[in-house]
């Protein structure tokens, strides 16, 4: 069927009156008229040319009406359309929506509530807004809606950890709904965003930007999410660019216009611009028109099975809306699964499970495809600095491994498919030769909480991933592993973790200072307080015990007694002398007891010797004994008085029971592999800080970030 000639006032007449013609079934055919038409300037009737042979894998046959609709006047188009109706049976309109043309959508909104004649639109960027939604129409869009869009840039956002955002919006309708949605995301997830300010702009009677540039001066926030129309942006971007809000360090989400298909994209674009698109959104012209088509005819299916036919709907658009009537037709075309996609919408008309694709900027500016959102799980093709231009060096890559507390990983909330407050996601991945292959996990500890806070006061972004080896870092057959080869063969911009400085380490990374000190302590028993019947013997050893009673006591008693022997008025003198029965008769027992009774300071009685040289010897020992018995008092004291005691242990290797005693001493440690141990290089010889642990490395060549903590070291041959 062709167009009629004439003024295109007469073409725009006879495409609506196509659309308002009420449909029913020719059974003797059964053939449907799906009208397809195309709005916007881009399309010519060439590449709109539609043939019944293109749509052949379907049970009925369809008659494709293209048309090609350019200029309109929304004020005057709905009164010709309810005018003029047409003799064909049009069964559904498939719409290539534009987001420019938002008055032709209210109107076919409007048209298929009055009438029943479910429209489907194609476009697959983001959704034309309509709000509010007639009551009882089946105007169905395969784009994302605002909500839909939002949903994915927050799980981004909670990807990367970038909590603080402000909103940015004009007055292009939907706007109010894009605020209320973001402030029910952020109040209902246990993530602490911290939505920093929402700006309303009004570009009009603002010709020199002045007033626009005010106002974003006022933003303090790097992560913006921008909602306006596709002309609005243009004047935005441009705004923000001279009010430095673009570039290394800003990243930008936007929402309501659609860039993705247009082969023009505005200088004033940033690199790293942010959209959520259908996933189809690469897709050619044919296989969308396929897609609505496949929803009408599906649905006709559905109906011709269930009532044999197809009812007539109302033809008439000044007639009563029978929303009842419609809804008992039209949920007929809500619920269509054609070959492996599933068509089912919402009663917005959206999608209730869309497929959609998270695209980015690149600096050859072109879109990029960097994740895709499907059963409402966000998956990232890759997880590297896709985000920013090269030169952004506030952007980090970190690496990381579990060790509690340190590093605590636990698996996403299986509800919210998030992780939980105070939580950092981090990505591991499944293998170690393809990095794209992640599985998103939530990391929290003591080193996550430094890293941080880190981030915020020194205003970096950071990507946290855990090392696919496990390993803190030891260098075999010349290679260096784990989270240390991370960062020395700059896949990794810095690691933070318990991890231990030695020599070695430090020759070809840079530490910062540690911040935490650790050590492994040796656990002995405790004493359980007893005194020991021979407790009064502690205070010396049997040596002396010994060399006192045994050899000092009797080596001295002899000497007096010998002494006293030789002595002119001592015990020899007398017996040669025959004096007086009763005299002085000093033996060896009693130089003996003498001595005994000095060393305990008892008054018992004793016979003292006369000579001087004896009684000179007596002296000494007394003296002696005065200094024995105070310090013997005073270890027994102390001794006496002790609660615990504590054994020493020189170190690991100590053998205090040897019957103890493994066959491998000392014994490995808990780790299964000695290179993956911060225990054992705890202890190693070559360690230059053995109890220092939980430090911050980065590559020595590094180029200099915004880490104040971590060192730049040189070249081994350069100078510093």
């Amino acid at each position: 069927m062709s167009l009629p000639r004439g003024t295109p006032a007469a073409r725009m007449l006879f495409v609506m009156a196509l659309t308002c013609a009420s449909p029913f079934l020719d059974l003797r055919r059964r053939t449907i008229n799906i009208p397809i038409i195309f709005s916007g300037s881009t399309y010519t009737p060439e590449s709109a040319r539609f043939s019944p042979e293109d749509f052949r894998n379907f049970s009925m046959e369809i008659n494709p009406i293209p048309v090609v609709l350019n200029d309109t006047n929304p004020r005057s188009l709905i009164v010709r359309l309810c005018d003029v109706l047409s003799s064909l049976h049009i069964h559904g309109v498939v719409f290539e929506d534009d987001t420019r043309t938002e008055d032709v959508a209210q109107i076919l909104d409007f048209i298929s509530a009055q009438t029943s004649v479910p429209i489907i639109g194609i476009n697959g960027g983001s959704a034309i807004v309509l709000t509010p939604k007639e009551k009882g129409s089946t105007f169905l869009q395969l784009g994302s809606s605002t909500k839909q869009q939002l949903q994915v840039m927050f799980e981004v956002l909670e990807q990367y950890d970038w909590t603080a955002f402000a909103v940015i919006t004009t007055l292009f309708p939907g706007y109010e709904d894009f605020v209320n949605y973001i402030e029910v995301l952020t109040d209902s997830s246990f993530i602490g965003w911290e939505h920093r300010s929402t700006v309303t702009l009004n570009l009009t009677n603002d010709p020199d930007g002045a007033r626009l540039k005010r106002q974003l001066r006022e933003i303090n926030a790097r992560i913006c999410l921008l909602y306006c129309s596709r002309e609005e942006a243009e004047s935005i971007f441009r705004a923000a660019r001279e009010v430095k809000l673009t570039g290394p360090g800003y990243i930008w989400f936007m929402a309501g216009a659609n860039f993705g298909r247009t082969a023009y994209l505005p200088e004033e674009l940033p690199e790293g611009l942010f959209m959520v698109l259908s996933a189809g959104w690469k897709d050619d012209l044919y296989h969308r028109v396929q897609n609505g088509v496949a929803i009408i005819a599906k649905g006709a299916e559905a109906l011709f099975q269930v009532y044999g036919s197809i009812p007539k709907f109302n033809s008439d658009c000044r007639a009563p809306n029978l929303t009842q009537f419609n809804e008992n037709l039209h949920r007929y075309f809500m619920n269509v699964t054609w070959g492996d996609k599933d068509f089912s919408f919402n009663e917005d008309g959206y999608l209730i499970n869309p497929s959609l694709a998270v695209i980015s900027l690149s600096k050859h500016r072109t879109w990029e495809e960097v994740g895709r959102w499907e059963r409402r799980i966000l998956s990232m093709s890759r997880y590297r600095k896709f985000l920013q231009p090269v030169d952004d060096n506030k952007h980090l890559m970190v690496a990381t491994l579990e060790e509690r507390p340190f590093v605590i990983v636990d698996d996403i909330d299986p509800a919210t498919k998030t992780c939980i407050r105070d939580s950092v996601p981090c990505h591991h991945p499944l293998n170690h030769t393809d990095s794209n292959q992640l599985k998103k996990r939530c990391c929290k500890g003591f080193c996550i909480d430094i890293l941080k806070r880190l981030a915020k006061t020194l205003g970096f972004t950071y990507d946290l991933y855990l090392v696919t080896n496990g390993k803190h870092g030891k260098k075999v057959n010349g290679m260096w592993n784990g989270m240390i080869g991370e960062v020395f063969y700059k896949r990794a911009d810095m690691a933070i973790g318990s991890l231990t400085i030695n020599a070695e380490r430090a020759e070809v990374i840079d530490f910062s200072v540690p911040f935490v000190e650790t050590g492994i302590s040796v656990m002995v028993s405790r004493s359980n307080g007893t005194v020991s019947p021979s407790a009064f013997l502690e205070p010396y050893s049997p040596a002396v015990w010994v060399m006192m009673f045994v050899m000092c006591l009797t080596v001295v008693a002899v000497t007096v007694f010998i002494f006293e022997y030789f002595s002119p008025v001592g015990y020899n003198r007398s017996l040669s002398n025959s004096k007086r029965t009763g005299g002085s008769k000093f033996t060896i027992g009693k130089s003996i007891w003498l001595l005994w009774a000095l060393v305990f300071n008892n008054s018992v009685p004793v016979e003292n010797p006369r000579g001087t040289t004896s009684k000179i010897m007596v002296l000494i020992w007394a003296f002696f004994a005065v200094i024995f018995l105070a310090s013997y008092t005073a270890n027994l004291a102390a001794f006496m008085i002790q609660e615990e005691y504590v054994d020493t242990v020189s170190g690991l290797s100590d053998q205090k029971e040897p019957r103890h005693r493994s066959s491998i001493w000392p014994p490995p440690p808990p780790s299964s592999s000695a290179s993956s141990s911060a225990s054992r290089a705890h202890f190693s010889s070559d360690s230059t800080c053995s109890c220092c642990r939980s430090a911050i490395a980065r590559a020595p060549d590094a180029t200099p970030g915004p880490l104040s903590c971590v060192g730049s070291r040189a070249e081994p041959n350069s100078q510093i």
